[in-house]
């Protein structure tokens, strides 16, 4: 996953301005109750994988602070259109690498409730993270839809990675610490992991003698070719979902690049 800070030394002009906007305009802080809590939360993510996993959860009032476009954000500085949408919050989710959510709920002003989200694709991780913000949201039917589709639609993944197997044999994968639920999608087996910092000469070494068909390395962090001159083949997968907030195409993508992956094209 991304590590994913903002820039704090904004966040005071950006109160004023904020502060200012609602001295001209109306109460950017105030909220509907009938919209709020009561089934229709109001979210603030900090990125599109927290608010895919809201969107999972059932809300759908949810915007997302950093763009997707921006994989790794340490110069990412909020605008005063984030803190307006945080003031009006009924929760902001963050991850626990993103320190900077609570800085930004202060300077906003927000009686929002800060949720922290555990970021990880494993399904079963997934489906747990998705109940929690449920019962938050009060919106756990929605919630229960959602997991019978996606299982029947991970399922489905599962079942066309393994009958692409070469030679019908789970193959030898390396993963980055944050791409070791591609390996399970797919069936493989891991024999070794990396990141999040770069490859050491020594642990190139290590895993060279793994001599793993395949490493998947994180899009969103890359140190570039992971084990050069090995003949595995380096599967670059993606963890954050597109701004529609959909979980379901992160899978799609990362079964489509394995499965060309392990056919040898």
């Amino acid at each position: 996953m991304a590590r994913t800070r903002v820039r704090i030394t904004s966040l005071l002009a950006l109160s004023a301005a904020l502060a200012l906007a609602a001295g001209c305009g109306g109460d950017t802080a105030s909220k509907d109750s009938t919209e709020g809590k009561k089934g229709k939360p109001v979210v603030v993510a900090t990125t599109t994988w927290e608010g895919a996993f809201a969107k999972a959860a059932g809300a759908r009032d949810v915007t997302v602070i950093v763009p997707r476009s921006v994989h790794h954000a340490p110069d990412y500085d909020p605008k005063p259109s984030d803190l307006a949408a945080v003031a009006k919050a009924d929760f902001v989710l963050y991850a626990p690498f993103e320190p900077y959510a609570a800085k930004i709920k202060e300077a906003a002003g927000s009686e929002a409730d800060l949720v922290e989200v555990s970021l990880d694709n494993d399904p079963d991780k997934v489906k747990s993270q998705v109940d929690k913000l449920a019962k938050r949201f009060g919106t756990e039917d929605a919630a229960a839809r959602w997991k019978t589709g996606f299982d029947s639609q991970y399922t489905a993944l599962a079942k066309d990675l393994k009958a692409a197997w070469p030679g019908g044999k789970s193959p030898d994968v390396i993963t980055q610490v944050f791409t070791s639920w591609a390996a399970k999608l797919a069936g493989a087996t891991s024999v070794g992991t990396y990141g999040p910092e770069a490859v050491t000469p020594a642990q190139l070494s290590e895993l060279s003698k793994k001599k793993p068909a395949l490493v998947l390395d994180n899009v969103h962090m890359s140190t570039g070719k992971v084990l050069p001159d090995s003949g595995a083949k380096q599967v670059e997968i993606v963890n954050y979902p597109n701004s529609d907030l959909d979980l379901l195409p992160v899978y799609r993508d990362a079964a489509a690049k394995l499965k060309k992956a392990m056919s040898g094209s």
